[in-house]
């Protein structure tokens, strides 16, 4: 028998429903021409990179605009308004297909599956050396007659033999991502309950869409957008961005905090130019009223620690430099480093957790536990059935392609693990960044265990898995937890959140392949962005299948050290209240993406430092409509000038690189 009490807080949502005709309507609509919008910028133009940044600025603009009309239908025939909760349905939707067709997942995926076939030569072998023996043809596309005119553009998709020809390579890939966005919805389900009601994680991420969506926010006198502040910061940040964005077309205008010609930053290593300290290599200035505004949100010691680590691993290169530890060029292994610290962070957030995960796995068992789930996402027998269907599918489809059925175990155990930990960060911290270039299960195993361990076929499927591995900016496990915190917010069913994210998961898989390929087709893929993508990962694997390496000591070395500095890092801020730094901050700034926001977030503490000295918290709250100003200030005066760059084929001002 289970105990079928109701703990407190857990009644069934009573609000209004999320995913009616209305919001699926709007989400079918909204997705190509987002997907759309986020490829044009991201690969034809290479400019802005929503998805390289925790708050999508296109979604922002577009739920702003959609908001705004919607109030205008709400007047004239309210049967068609949008409620609040089918708004934030339809950003939620929005987010998982941004993050699909985003920098760090289809985009790089799309070309993976052609560039061998189009560019494999006597030169490389690469026809001998793996597409014969290894590529799984069945995943990929092979024909070159319908290769030609992706790479070379001035031509169509619409061509049935070029439809029927990706149909089927399409279709395997929406199950598989399909597959891995549903594993992603059943650990959050049953994830959800402790970590936004138990723990009441404060989701910074999405303050911003649910102010945007309150009515309240548009009441006389105490509304957000009648807040002085918020439009003296907008005013600002629109401003500067006006003005820079004028320099592209007019250089004698002056711009303001960046060097010119469409640059957002200095860079201070060409400053530091004598031996050791030219060690700290690319470190730019930048100055993003966006990050700043993100950063006021986050707690004061992960902002600390964000620029204070930053530094931290800066000396590290220059003490290699100057103790001649850099003859190897890996050295002090900084990705191995973060890799052990997001493993930590993991860790420790389900040891924390694991009374309510005991709870949880009785409560699946059909024994008594003090958990309800009939008003979670999904039961947690079924969350967990889930997991297990989905790793199996997800092993079986792995090992079809080549890399065995025991492998596969342990690459989505660690990217799984990795996901956990980006989206507790995120829901804790609301950190801006989370890229982890080249620390996924095919670098951290292939670097600590060596290539010479693993079969040719093996290696190739590592590279087939470059496209969701070789970063984790545009990461869609962070958005669905959102999501539901976004359905607990306007007390909507987290069944329909669940099921209707499930199947627009799907849609947005067939809609991210379309706007790239549509794209590419009229512009050609050669030339743009993509291409940059398409030789990365068979570059490697060529380098892998040719010269095969030994295992690396020291990055397994590396692995444990970073392991320990955040397990260390995290008990002495649970030990000591005044502890200023956080394992994430240690862990975040390893990263390559730091180097564009460590500036920023350090002004941003500066200034959360001296409003609660001066102002405590009363003043702090007062002060933050300035601040969420600033990040819709540059989010829709950029936006709208990218809209103007794309319409009229010119360039633009990049607000955000």
């Amino acid at each position: 028998m289970t105990d079928d009490r109701r703990p407190h807080g857990h009644a069934r949502p009573t609000g209004s429903q999320a995913v009616t005709w209305r919001s699926v309507v709007a989400s079918l609509i909204l997705l190509p021409v987002n997907a759309y919008w986020v490829v044009q910028m991201e690969v034809v133009r290479y400019s802005a990179h929503p998805t390289t940044i925790s708050l999508f600025f296109n979604l922002i603009f577009i739920i702003l605009v959609l908001t705004v009309l919607n109030r205008a239908v709400r007047v004239r025939c309210p049967r068609f308004a949008l409620t609040r909760a089918e708004l934030l349905f339809t950003y939620a939707v929005l987010a998982v297909g941004s993050c699909l067709c985003g920098h760090d997942m289809f985009q790089v995926l799309v070309p993976t599956l052609s560039w061998p076939y189009q560019y494999a030569d006597a030169a490389n072998n690469w026809q001998s050396l793996f597409i014969d023996k290894h590529l799984p043809s069945f995943a990929m596309m092979t024909d070159k007659e319908v290769i030609r005119g992706y790479y070379l553009g001035n031509d169509t998709l619409y061509r049935w033999h070029y439809i029927r020809a990706w149909a089927p390579v399409v279709l395997f890939w929406t199950v598989f991502v399909s597959v891995l966005l549903f594993v992603m919805l059943c650990i959050n389900a049953i994830l959800r309950r402790q970590w936004t009601e138990s723990e009441r994680l404060s989701y910074p991420i999405i303050q911003l869409p649910l102010q945007i969506t309150n009515d309240n926010s548009f009441e006389p006198r105490t509304g957000l957008f009648r807040s002085r502040l918020l439009w003296f910061g907008i005013a600002l940040a629109g401003t500067i961005d006006t003005i820079n964005s004028l320099n592209v077309y007019y250089p004698g205008i002056p711009t303001i905090f960046t060097p010119g010609r469409g640059q957002s930053f200095w860079d201070l290593a060409q400053w530091v130019t004598q031996k050791p300290w030219n060690a700290i290599g690319w470190t730019p200035l930048s100055f993003y009223p966006l990050i700043i505004g993100l950063g006021i949100l986050m707690p004061l010691d992960f902002l600390f620690s964000a620029w204070f680590f930053y530094i931290f691993w800066k000396m590290q290169l220059v003490a290699a430099s100057a103790m001649a530890w850099d003859q190897d060029p890996r050295f002090p292994y900084t990705h191995n480093q973060a890799f052990g610290a997001y493993m930590a962070f993991c860790i420790t957030s389900l040891w924390l957790s694991r009374g309510y995960l005991v709870q949880v796995v009785r409560r699946a068992m059909g024994r008594p536990s003090t958990l309800d789930d009939r008003t979670e996402p999904v039961s947690y027998r079924f969350a967990i059935l889930g997991i297990l269907a989905g790793m199996g599918v997800l092993v079986w489809m792995t090992s079809a392609m080549g890399m065995g059925p025991w492998l596969p175990i342990a690459v989505f155990a660690i990217y799984f693990a990795l996901s956990v930990a980006i989206t507790r960060m995120r829901a804790e911290m609301g950190t801006p960044i989370h890229d982890l270039h080249f620390t996924g299960p095919d670098s951290i195993l292939t670097e600590v265990f060596g290539q010479r361990g693993y079969s040719g076929g093996q290696l190739t499927v590592f590279a087939l898995f470059w496209w969701f591995n070789r970063a984790y900016r545009s990461h869609p496990m962070p958005h669905q937890l959102e999501a539901f915190k976004l359905a607990e917010q306007t007390r909507s069913d987290y069944r329909r959140w669940f099921w209707g994210l499930a199947v627009f998961g799907a849609i947005a898989c067939v809609v991210a392949f379309w706007a790239i390929l549509h794209l590419m087709y009229d512009y050609g893929a050669r030339a743009k962005s993509v291409a940059g993508f398409g030789p990365e990962a068979y570059t490697r694997l060529e380098g892998w299948l040719k010269s095969p390496q030994l295992g690396s000591v020291p990055a397994g070395i590396a692995i444990g050290v970073g392991l320990i500095v955040a397990l260390a890092l995290q008990f002495m801020r649970v030990r000591f209240t005044w502890w200023p730094f956080h394992p994430l901050g240690y862990a975040v700034t390893a990263s390559w993406e730091i180097n564009l926001v460590w500036m920023p977030l350090f002004i941003a503490w500066i200034l959360k430092v001296v409003i609660l000295r001066y102002s405590g918290r009363t003043g702090f709250q007062r002060s933050v409509p300035f601040f969420l100003g600033l990040v819709l200030g540059q989010f829709v005066v950029g936006s709208l000038w990218n809209i103007y760059g794309i319409v009229f084929g010119v360039p633009t001002y990049q607000f955000w690189q």
